[in-house]
């Protein structure tokens, strides 16, 4: 038996599958939780430790055998991360995540240095967003300059994993372009950006190469494999961020076909031979895929979140077999009840400092099932107006596919735009 091993760091827990690809079947998987540290500020922070620590965790949960079977490595990441390493190496801060809403200020300086935020759709492509990697290093210049005179390397989530099995310090064109700092159009960093958030500093020597998606970058360490049950020397590919890689995973690498991710957050993005770039404010981040063509795509960053918050707060169990009977159990419009769940802030529509509301209360409709629901209505409302700004720009989608956590829900995906 021969087989490839998939790593995919998320925000909620990190999954390890072996998969065989002759046999074309899943042989193990497993997973491990990870922990966020939040606060009302809007930050949202991991220890790059935590990510390998769970990866341990998962590998150790593979039987010998299966690992032995092992012959290739590919890694997936949450994006827009920022891991900073210094001289040696070493992680110098903790991760600052893709849903973290303290660089709003941050963000508001380079873009009125860079020119404005027409001024950046027209150059690079992208607007600045909190979400985004490179007000983040500016956030730890402003914040913790003494911290930030060590920094030497900026690597994205994924690319830590491949750092800490390769040691080799690389990124993908799909991953980069959620840095902030990629011109999505020529596929090189832009420097006059970099240049703005440090004029002093050279950051274009922090950033890593830029490789293509379909190239190994090295091979895996043998104190790496000793410490995963695997052998040396198994090439590790480049892999890419998280959508990037669900576009290739649902076969979103055509005109046409979109794919819409529920998750923690949740995403729509669509495949497109050419950039598209979203010169009316930007809603529509342009990025890259990891298939040589282009993703743009519209995230919010509230979806099974916003579930979550409403079972915690009421108990019972949170799977999606209850998720599923509460969801089904009442009708369109859940009875009155209206939720807004910017829990995390929101990037789509742009209110990094919202936060989540619900409306509509009675002594009627104040039960478990209409607040789930109404959860639920408010995160696909913003996929919806994704949808519809996609199609503006000129897109042509016939067919969507699910991808993550809500996809098991045969509820959920009725109300998608194209049913």
């Amino acid at each position: 038996m021969e087989t490839v091993l998939g790593v995919d760091l998320g925000t909620q827990s990190l999954k390890v599958v072996v998969y065989d690809f002759k046999a074309k079947k899943v042989i193990d998987s497993a997973d491990a939780a990870l922990s966020i540290e939040q606060d009302e500020s809007g930050k949202s922070e991991q220890h790059a430790s935590w990510w390998i620590d769970a990866l341990k965790s998962a590998m150790a949960e593979i039987s010998t055998e299966v690992k032995e079977s092992v012959r290739a490595i590919g890694v997936s990441g949450q994006q827009h991360g920022f891991v900073p390493l210094d001289d040696n190496d070493e992680v110098i801060f903790n991760v600052k995540l893709w849903n973290d809403t303290t660089t709003v200020s941050q963000c508001e300086h380079i873009t009125d240095a860079y020119g404005g935020e027409q001024a950046l759709l027209e150059t690079v492509g992208n607007t600045i967003l909190p979400g985004y990697t490179i007000p983040k290093v500016l956030w730890l210049k402003d914040n913790h300059p003494d911290i930030y005179l060590k920094l030497a390397t900026i690597l994205l989530p994924h690319d830590f994993v491949n750092f800490y099995l390769t040691g080799e310090k690389v990124m993908e064109f799909g991953d980069a372009s959620g840095t902030g700092v990629l011109n999505i159009k020529t596929r090189r960093w832009d420097e006059g950006l970099l240049n703005v958030v440090d004029p002093e500093k050279d950051l274009l020597s922090c950033l890593p190469d830029l490789v293509e998606a379909n190239q190994p970058i090295g091979l895996l360490k043998d104190d790496i494999a000793a410490e995963l049950g695997l052998r040396a020397g198994i090439a590790v590919s480049s892999g890419g961020g998280d959508n990037m890689m669900a576009a290739i995973g649902t076969g979103n690498v055509r005109n046409g076909v979109a794919t819409v991710s529920l998750g923690t957050s949740s995403t729509l993005f669509a495949f497109s031979d050419c950039p598209i770039v979203d010169c009316q404010g930007g809603e529509v981040a342009a990025f890259c895929s990891s298939t040589n063509g282009w993703l743009p795509l519209v995230c919010s960053l509230n979806c099974s979140n916003a579930k979550d918050v409403i079972e915690q707060l009421l108990g019972g169990e949170r799977d999606y077999v209850q998720f599923e009977r509460d969801i089904a159990s009442v009708l369109p419009g859940s009875g009155g009840v209206l939720t807004l769940p910017f829990y995390n802030g929101e990037r789509s529509p742009y209110l990094p400092a919202a936060r989540g509301s619900i409306l509509g209360l009675t002594p009627h409709n104040t039960n478990r099932a209409n607040l789930v629901r109404s959860a639920i209505e408010g995160a696909t409302y913003t996929l919806k107006m994704g949808f519809e700004r996609l199609l503006e720009l000129g897109m042509s989608i016939d067919e969507i596919r699910l991808t993550g956590g809500g996809s098991k829900s045969a509820t959920w995906y009725k109300w998608l735009p194209t049913s």
